[in-house]
């Protein structure tokens, strides 16, 4: 069974004042720590999305084996975002071969290598069809979405992340919680408390 994974990287940090992919944690951009998580999961393929600050971002994933695509409309929000990963990834699996993706964020710290094994293998174990991580008495990315998902993540607006879908029947949802999971680096009172 393959999981893919779609790492959202593109928007354009508008409250940071700064690309927040290129803030460092440990000595590592948190674009490149993400990736790096990805990849080491050891599944099947990793889609990075970039938009905002394209051109800076991209060389971050350098000698990582992840493809990266441009989304122009990453502006308009988070759905389209994931779409153009989730069809990235798709174009891809010529054999038919994926049957999940899992959808992350570069900027929550709190999410490593370990957290990304313990979903997928909720997903097996449970049979169910959505696997969330749990925080802040919410369920959010990272997330595991089966194929039978894949058409209701299509069809996001544009404005809308992968929150509405896990929300949509929560009893199709299995948890992982994720302690301080809801941090995050949007403004610079994050920033200042992170470094």
């Amino acid at each position: 069974m393959t999981v893919g994974v779609v790492l959202l990287a593109a928007g354009g940090s508008s409250r940071l004042g700064q690309p927040k992919q290129l803030v460092t944690l440990q000595g590592q951009s948190l674009v490149r720590r993400a990736a790096g998580a990805a990849v080491a999961l050891g599944e099947g393929p990793v889609v990075v999305v970039l938009g905002a600050s394209h051109d800076v971002v991209a060389p971050q994933l350098g000698d990582l084996p992840v493809q990266h695509v441009a989304h122009g409309g990453w502006a308009q929000g988070p759905g389209g975002s994931l779409r153009a990963g989730l069809q990235a990834l798709l174009a891809r699996d010529d054999a038919g071969r994926l049957e999940a993706v899992l959808v992350m964020l570069c900027d929550q710290l709190r999410v490593d290598v370990a957290h990304l094994r313990a979903l997928v293998a909720a997903w097996r174990d449970s049979g169910r069809p959505v696997v969330a991580s749990a925080y802040d008495g919410t369920r959010g990315v990272p997330a595991l979405f089966a194929r039978a998902v894949f058409e209701e993540l299509d069809a996001l607006p544009p404005e809308q992340g992968a929150r509405g879908v896990i929300a949509r029947e929560p009893s199709r949802v299995a948890e992982v919680p994720l302690a301080g999971g809801g941090e995050d680096v949007d403004t610079p009172r994050d920033l200042a408390r992170l470094r």
